[in-house]
């Protein structure tokens, strides 16, 4: 990709009246170069079953194509006709909330054979009519695609049909594999396998959740084979991912497994939603573009869908959405889309607000948006195609995710809506875990990769891939396989640093307990050992380093989860429970182990513990340098464009003006002058604001 994509997704079938001609001269005014059309509606494409109506899209491609605007075709499956359930109710998903009805988007059973006859036909229909189309430059595979809790039968009979082949028909394998003895789960002949809506087997729901995410993946394949028939080869496949969900984008999506879907496209995409106005801190952005950017080993990824004005509350402070816009690059993202351009004017998502106001007038956000633009045109060559080499990863892993929904970390019994997507029991989650180490690492200014745990040991060469990263954490990694607990002990003994936190190494893939001391197969890396644990109640923490750190963090406490860790003879203990019954057990510690070293986190604490912790790792494993000494005062994003050169984005998230002495020298993209800037040179950044140095080497 020679060019970063700028605009938003643009519905001419929910305009009040035809403006399509004033759209394009706003969207040129405002330096947009793309569009993406047509993902939501399938009911105005075909109106009746075989009958299609593309006047919209041909309208829409038409105008943009004579004003050199790009455009983006989404396939339009995510939400169903009424003329398919109507004549096809079984297309409709059966969900642990009941049989779902029309009406919403993402209500269909993805592997029903009815619904796939009519996606086929509209698919095959609309690629074709457009893939000759010099402003299509790429399609995107249906829309933020989930296996949505389906419990059809259909999806119960492959689960069922899926376990027989991969354990040999062997039902005795089976059951001790999901330990099926328990109250009488016990299953003896395939034809009497239950229905798994009430399953209290967390192994065996674990497994069906670990089948239905791939399910995504053969699903979002079987799309992507249909539309590479009809599409040039210069034209993408994408699909936009979103992630969990907590009223803005959040964590690792338990709907569907990301890393198992990106080998089926180009690029992946993704959508990005975070609060603004005061509560804006570049967290979600930077957590959705380095999971994104992850997802293909590093290749840039495509932003496309997030907010213009958005929600109520999200009304972005002047400034703020230049600085959102950027951040998105600074993660590797090749392009800035906006959901969407126009506000609409019924229906669900009314107040969800897009570039323009429901009055279509310029507004400040447009206003911004065209700074942007106008910007991007002059130095976007500079910025495109950003590279990086991070030094941390972080393993994550959908199977834990799965597991910790049905053995919470907090009571160890299911969350109260285990199936829900999003997370409303206010119960510590495993997100809420990878999150809290990762919003430490960004407070310190240290950039990560993921990596996909459940897979990373079918990959060749992963255990080069795992050394060629100075520090990896393990955050709550409940489900591991042997395969991984060896290759990071030989990561650990090369002179690896690992750092993990409590309920990790707990159960094999099949959340199974291991029978063992625990960290399982790692006792020894980790120098401690445990069996006990609870949840702390007034329980505080007692730091042995007497740095000015720890020395702050005083009065903190132990929360939600606690391990009772029992260190070897030779270990650091770097902190420990401080309370009457718990006080001779260890809470944090660390173990030398061949020529490196490995880190145990038994509890979980205030955002202050988790950064002064991931500071003191990141330290010890050589990854300290400038970036991390600004951390207190700036955001710093780094990364190399196609000329090598660096490229560092200086960015501030505050209300207030930070002045920084610069460490590194080179040309201040942002000046229109590119001008020189030196390392000592004292420059301001205003609130909400932000520099780009471009050094050559």
């Amino acid at each position: 990709m020679n060019r970063i994509l700028f605009g938003a997704a643009y519905y001419d079938e929910y305009m009040p009246y035809d403006r399509l001609n004033e759209d394009v001269s706003m969207l040129k005014a405002a330096h947009m170069n793309t569009v993406r059309i047509a993902e939501s509606t399938w009911a105005t494409l075909e109106p009746h079953p075989g009958e299609f109506d593309f006047s919209h899209v041909d309208r829409v491609i038409d105008a943009m194509e004579d004003a050199g605007i790009n455009v983006i075709v989404g396939t339009p499956t995510y939400a169903v006709p009424a003329w398919l359930t109507a004549s096809h109710p079984d297309v409709l998903v059966r969900q642990h909330v009941g049989q779902r009805r029309y009406g919403p988007r993402q209500i269909m059973d993805i592997i029903n054979d009815d619904f796939r006859v009519a996606a086929e036909r509209v698919i095959r229909a609309l690629v074709s009519h457009v893939a000759d189309r010099k402003a299509v430059i790429g399609f995107q595979l249906d829309n933020e695609t989930k296996y949505y809790d389906a419990l059809n039968d259909d999806v119960q009979q492959a689960f069922i049909d899926d376990l027989r082949a991969r354990f040999d028909n062997d039902l005795d394998r089976l059951n001790a594999a999901f330990g099926l003895n328990y109250w009488s789960n016990r299953i003896n002949s395939w034809e009497e396998f239950p229905d798994l809506t009430e399953t209290i087997n967390g192994s065996l729901g674990g497994e069906f959740d670990r089948f239905r995410r791939s399910l995504v993946a053969q699903y979002l394949q079987w799309q992507a084979d249909i539309v590479h028939e009809y599409a040039r080869d210069d034209q993408f496949v994408t699909q936009n991912f979103d992630l969990d969900w907590r009223g803005h984008s959040f964590g690792v999506q338990p709907w569907a497994d990301h890393f198992e879907c990106a080998p089926t496209l180009d690029y992946a995409g993704i959508d990005i939603y975070h609060p603004t106005e005061s509560k804006l801190t570049g967290r979600e952005i930077a957590f959705g573009g380095d999971m994104t950017r992850s997802l293909k080993g590093g290749r840039n990824y495509l932003l496309l869908e997030t907010e213009a004005q958005g929600q109520n509350g999200w009304l972005p402070y002047p400034g703020q959405l230049r600085l959102q816009a950027y951040s998105h690059l600074a993660s590797g993202s090749n392009s800035v889309m906006y959901w969407h351009w126009h506000s609409i004017h019924n229906s669900f998502e009314t107040y969800w607000k897009g570039v323009l106001s429901h009055d279509f007038q310029p507004n400040n956000v447009y206003r911004e948006a065209s700074r942007f633009g106008e910007e991007i045109e002059r130095i976007g060559s500079s910025l495109i195609n950003l590279s990086k080499k991070n030094h941390v990863a972080i393993l994550v892993s959908n199977l834990s995710l799965s597991a910790l929904n049905r053995f919470t970390i907090e009571t160890g019994f299911p969350k109260p809506h285990p199936y829900e997507e999003g997370d409303s029991s206010g119960l510590v989650s495993y997100n809420d875990v990878v999150r809290w180490v990762y919003d430490a690492l960004f407070s310190l200014n240290v950039e990560v990769d993921f990596l996909p745990a459940d897979h990373l040991t079918a990959e060749p060469g992963y255990g080069e891939r795992l050394a060629s990263y100075d520090l990896v954490i393990a955050p709550a990694l409940y489900c591991a396989s042997d395969g991984l607990i060896d290759a990071l002990r030989e990561y650990v003994a090369g002179g690896g640093h690992l750092v993990a936190t409590f309920k990790s190494f707990f159960t094999d893939e099949h959340s199974t307990v291991r029978p063992e001391r625990q960290p399982y197969g790692l006792t020894d890396v980790f120098g401690l050992g445990y069996g006990e644990f609870t949840r702390p109640d007034s329980v505080g923490l007692d730091f042995s380093t007497s740095d000015s750190g720890s020395q702050s963090l005083s009065d903190v406490k132990a929360e939600a989860f606690m391990e009772l860790l029992e260190p070897f003879e030779n270990t650091e203990v770097i902190a420990r429970y401080r309370h009457a019954a718990w006080g001779d057990y260890a809470a944090v510690t660390r173990n030398a182990y061949g020529h490196g070293w490995a880190e145990w986190i038994g509890t979980m604490s205030t955002p202050e513990v988790a950064k002064m912790l991931m500071a003191q790792a990141v330290h010890d494993a050589g990854l300290s340098d400038w970036t991390t000494e600004f951390a207190d005062r700036i955001r710093v994003r780094c990364g190399r464009n196609d000329a090598d050169n660096e490229i560092t984005y200086l960015l501030n998230y505050s209300p207030e003006t930070v002045s920084v002495e610069l460490p590194i020298s080179g040309r201040d993209l942002l000046d229109p002058e590119r001008t020189s800037r030196h390392q000592g040179d004292l420059i301001q950044i205003a609130p909400w604001d932000l520099d780009i140095i471009e050094t050559s080497d």
